[in-house]
């Protein structure tokens, strides 16, 4: 009997379908192991910013059951997200079950092909994926976690900075600062609802748009006096591509602006339909997709 391991109960279910009796699919349930939540125990700064995880106190009774099933197997796959935090989790799971050297499967969609292509096409964990990942918590914490208990005391309690957000707000002020700095300035859009000799109807905009009344109605006065006809038609055919699949950022805006939605709620639904095998991989940059996935 072999061994599946992914990220959710949903995602073990809906996988466990599709390989049969010979494998067995279990989840850690998200991440294992974390940094200590005392920032002073955390990272060893001097030593190289070497993070020292601990496992995740309501994780304990998962990593019993995934040792002793593990045990009982002939072999363990990992077969969590293929991003980076699912690349850490695959390596902290290796890790707390002691595993030496396991496979490592991926899949874009959760479809009975693409599973089956992902155990034909094992690898070892990406080394480098996984650090990104590693870099990526150690800034947080150094970075939101322990500045934002220097704007607590400094500032107003309750602000929070971070890795990401800190220059992203930067960016919003910079933007609004130009905002307020505008001054506008008053123009004038001229249009004609004209009639052609046919009897189509077509509306003309005027080419200039003055910025001071006078000779808004000076053009007025002469379009109203003078006569018009059509020097030129032009007819071209113009081809229009449907939109790409959705990306994490466009799918999290379209769902903001036509439903309403916070980004946080937009990927926990995406995630389910992730999971139940009714979308690809959401938390992605690719608009790429697989021949399966195109139906």
């Amino acid at each position: 009997m072999k061994l599946v391991i992914v990220e959710s109960p949903a995602k073990a279910k809906t996988i466990e379908k599709y390989l049969g009796k010979d494998y067995t699919v279990r989840a850690s349930v998200g991440h294992i192991r974390d940094l200590p939540k005392s920032a002073k125990n955390a990272i060893d700064i001097e030593g190289g910013f070497i993070p020292n995880y601990q496992t995740v106190a309501a994780k304990e009774d998962v990593i019993k059951e995934l040792e002793k099933t593990a045990k009982k197997s002939d072999e363990v796959i990992l077969a969590t997200d293929p991003d980076r935090e699912g690349e850490a989790i695959a390596w902290h799971v290796s890790e707390a079950l002691k595993l030496k050297n396991p496979n490592r499967i991926v899949f874009n969609e959760i479809t009975e092909s693409a599973v089956q292509n992902a155990l034909k096409n094992p690898r070892k964990i990406d080394e480098s994926l996984r650090k990104a990942q590693e870099a990526r918590r150690v800034l947080d914490r150094l970075f939101g976690y322990d500045l934002s208990g220097l704007i607590w005391k400094k500032v107003r309690y309750g602000l929070s900075a971070g890795r990401v957000q800190s220059p992203a707000l930067r960016i919003i002020m910079e933007r609004e600062r130009e905002i307020r700095a505008f001054i506008p300035e008053k123009f004038w859009v001229l249009t004609a609802n004209l009639k052609a000799k046919d009897g189509t109807v077509f509306e003309a905009v005027c080419s200039e748009e003055p910025k001071e009344e006078k000779d808004a109605e000076r053009i007025v006065k002469e379009a109203e006096d003078g006569k018009w006809k059509v020097i030129s038609v032009s007819e071209k055919e113009a081809k229009r591509s449907p939109r790409p699949p959705f990306t994490t950022s466009t799918i999290q805006q379209v769902a903001s602006t036509r439903l309403g939605y916070s980004p946080s709620n937009t990927m926990r639904i995406a995630q389910k339909l992730y999971e139940a095998g009714h979308i690809t991989y959401m938390r992605t940059d690719s608009t790429s997709l697989a021949k399966e996935a195109q139906v």
